[in-house]
């Protein structure tokens, strides 16, 4: 299943200059999720992170992860989670591998390890092309707005 922007906005309350996927190339639901970030010099964060040398903060691409697996979750839980917040509850294992710069286009998988209620946990890899640029495991709340 694949997802544009337009429906990623029904599914995520996040928006510009914080939403930070363009589009989910494929989602298995209650499995797994692959999104796509295409990084252009025009990110408001790079005018600070840094000016002579642009990188995409590391919190931005585990955001980027944790987006995708709220996509992941809502897609797969149905219309009525909808709009819903997910929100963060653990980082893990945490490693950045590459900077991300302009141009690069970042390829998010999601893998769901387990879920239990609301709370579901996750393995996440950001890649450039075939180099992993980022990975961590973290945890995620679904809640009502």
């Amino acid at each position: 299943m694949q997802i544009d922007i337009n429906r990623i906005k029904e599914l995520i309350p996040h928006r510009y200059p914080f939403l930070l996927i363009d589009g989910i190339q494929t989602l298995t639901p209650n499995e797994s999720a692959t999104g796509i970030k295409n990084v252009s010099a025009n990110e408001s964060f790079f005018e600070g992170h840094f000016p002579d040398r642009p990188v995409m903060p590391g919190v931005l691409i585990i955001e980027s992860m944790a987006q995708t697996a709220g996509c992941l979750v809502v897609a797969s839980l149905g219309q009525e989670s909808e709009g819903k917040l997910v929100y963060f509850m653990t980082i893990e294992n945490a490693r950045f591998r590459r900077p991300v710069v302009p141009g690069d286009r970042l390829v998010i998988n999601v893998q769901k390890q387990r879920s239990r209620g609301s709370v579901f946990k996750f393995s996440g890899k950001a890649l450039v092309g075939e180099i992993l640029a980022a990975e961590a495991t973290f945890s995620a709340m679904i809640v009502d707005k």
